[in-house]
């Protein structure tokens, strides 16, 4: 099916954006900003030019007829939301009367975003991954705030970008802003829920254990990032956040992917939104959108996307390639919790690790076998002092990638560092039904090609596991947007030729470079790799940051 279906263009005709065209903007000498049919006086005042201006003096209080059909209205947030109601399309205040706050200049796209968030109390926001969609809803979701119109913002989000993505974005775009991430122990979650901070982040199996507290806890907006985890809606997680949304509480799902295995998947998410859009019963949904070929098989009607694209609304969405001013990489981190047992064999290694260098010199050499045996760990299996390899579950990390998988919609390159790691990856992703291919160091050099070119001119495989050196250098698999790695490479020159395996001549995508993060060790290297700090000349004070 469509990897993406729900939007047809940027934003959907019933909440288009004023278009910057369509006012042909212009000062005169009196200060008047805006000619045509939506002028903006003052920064404070919307003048329109209407066939019936009692369409709008007699819903909005602050508002007056003027000769020649003109109504002046109040510029704010409450008279924009009726004007967009009354098909009257007008900008939102946000845009002449915020100061978009943070570290970084917003993108034209990101703007468009915030404003159109800021006009739709409950919306779709189907920007692709990498565009930046979580400052935008934090820039909207600060200036209602600062408008008093909202108080406190929850937000519902994967564990994996709980830290990494939102709390560090707020801090980023949202500095003023208090922020807290409420998970651990039951206890411990409520009182972070009962802390008063601006924005609280909360995983989407968090919710049902303190649902009573986010009930009380005075939140007036819900961000829900990756809202296809709510497209069914007979689990227990779609019903504790039903049960959450009253009716005068702002809702804002996000997902680069509506609908993107099956039309069927925008019931649950529709039904949040905009509950009148589908049928009490999904049954009725089902009946609407697939054909029934035989007890078990059921496919697409013809006029599904449509139907889709109908029930996810309102909604925006921009593309990577839309976003014009976008750089064409860009790097995400993903948090990824380690299991017990790699803690456990983590720990071990690195108290080793300080005993030994406290009794003697440690040299580079030695160094760098400790720290990689310390990524093998991180990555999900280690190999022994007598060559054996100790495996670990490595069922949160591959959480983790299937979410960046069901996100992108183009094919994926994973870089895995270590083989064995290689052959429990690639069985747990064939045994989820994704096509997957393997290029190694083991793999001859026809076999290469021809996986090369499937991969390039083919429907499958989805997604390409490498083991980095064995195709860092001179392949082009343009095919692919989205890079992930699984652990990180130790050696920069590997990291940045595998990165330009997707970006270069070819490509028509902005890419993506996703890195899997769960160790004290990850974190450092990936911290240096980004830095383009050559790691191998800097072993020994990587050594002694880790034993810190």
């Amino acid at each position: 099916y469509p990897p993406v279906i729900g939007c047809k263009n940027q934003v959907s005709p019933e909440v288009v954006h004023t278009d910057i065209a369509d006012l042909a903007l212009s000062v005169d000498e009196a200060g008047l900003l805006g000619a045509g049919k939506v002028e903006i006086i003052n920064n404070k005042a919307l003048l329109l030019r209407l066939r019936n201006p009692k369409k709008v003096t007699t819903v909005i209080p602050k508002s007056k007829q003027l000769p020649d059909n003109k109504v002046m209205v109040n510029w704010g947030i409450d008279e924009a939301q009726v004007l967009k109601n009354l098909n009257i399309k007008v900008p939102s205040p946000i845009e002449g009367k915020y100061k978009w706050t943070g570290k970084y200049t917003p993108f034209e796209h990101q703007k468009t975003t915030s404003s159109f968030l800021t006009l739709n109390k409950r919306a779709f926001c189907f920007n692709e991954q990498g565009t930046g969609k979580t400052a935008s809803a934090i820039w909207a979701a600060d200036y209602l705030m600062n408008e008093g119109h909202i108080k406190r913002a929850l937000v519902i989000c994967p564990l994996s970008i709980m830290d990494s993505a939102w709390r560090n974005d707020l801090f980023t775009f949202a500095m003023h802003r208090t922020v807290d991430v409420a998970y651990g122990p039951a206890a411990k979650r409520r009182g972070i829920v009962n802390n008063g901070a601006d924005f609280v982040i909360i995983n989407y199996d968090g919710v049902e254990i303190v649902s009573e507290a986010i009930a009380n806890g005075g939140f007036d907006l819900i961000i829900v990032d990756e809202a296809t985890h709510y497209k069914n809606a007979q689990t227990k997680r779609w019903k504790t956040l039903n049960a959450l949304l009253t009716p005068d509480k702002w809702l804002w799902m996000m997902t680069g992917t509506p609908a993107a295995q099956s039309p069927l998947d925008a019931y649950g998410i529709a039904k949040l939104v905009n509950q009148s859009a589908v049928p009490r019963f999904f049954g009725s949904f089902r009946d609407r959108v697939m054909t029934k070929i035989t007890n078990f098989r059921w496919v697409p009607k013809d006029d599904a996307t449509d139907t889709v694209y109908r029930v996810l609304q309102p909604a925006i969405r921009f593309t990577k390639d839309e976003c014009l001013d976008l750089p064409p990489m860009v790097y995400v981190k993903r948090e990824v919790e380690l299991t017990r047992q790699q803690i456990k064999y983590y720990k071990l290694l690195k108290d080793r690790m300080v005993m030994d260098a406290a009794g003697e010199q440690v040299t580079a050499a030695n160094a760098a076998v400790n720290m990689n045996k310390l990524l093998q760990i991180s990555c999900g299996a280690v190999y022994t002092d007598k060559g054996e390899s100790l495996e670990f579950d490595i069922k949160h990390r591959y959480k983790v990638l299937r979410e960046v998988i069901d996100e992108s919609s183009k094919k994926i390159l994973v870089f895995v560092p270590f083989k064995h790691v290689i052959d429990m990856l690639v069985e747990k992703l064939e045994s989820d039904g994704i096509t997957t291919a393997v290029i190694r160091g083991d793999v001859p050099a026809p076999k290469r090609t021809e996986i090369f070119k499937q991969f390039q001119t083919l429907e499958d495989p989805k997604v390409l596991v490498i083991q980095p050196q064995a195709a860092a250098h001179g392949v082009t698999l343009t095919a692919a947007n989205t890079v992930v790695w699984w652990g990180p490479t130790s050696s920069l020159e590997t990291y940045a030729q595998a990165n330009a395996r997707v970006h270069r001549s070819g490509q028509d995508h902005k890419c993506t470079v996703v890195q899997l993060q769960g160790s004290a060790i990850e974190k450092h290297v990936y911290r240096m790799l980004d830095n383009k700090i050559n790691i191998h000349t800097k072993m020994i004070d990587l050594y002694n940051e880790i034993l810190a």
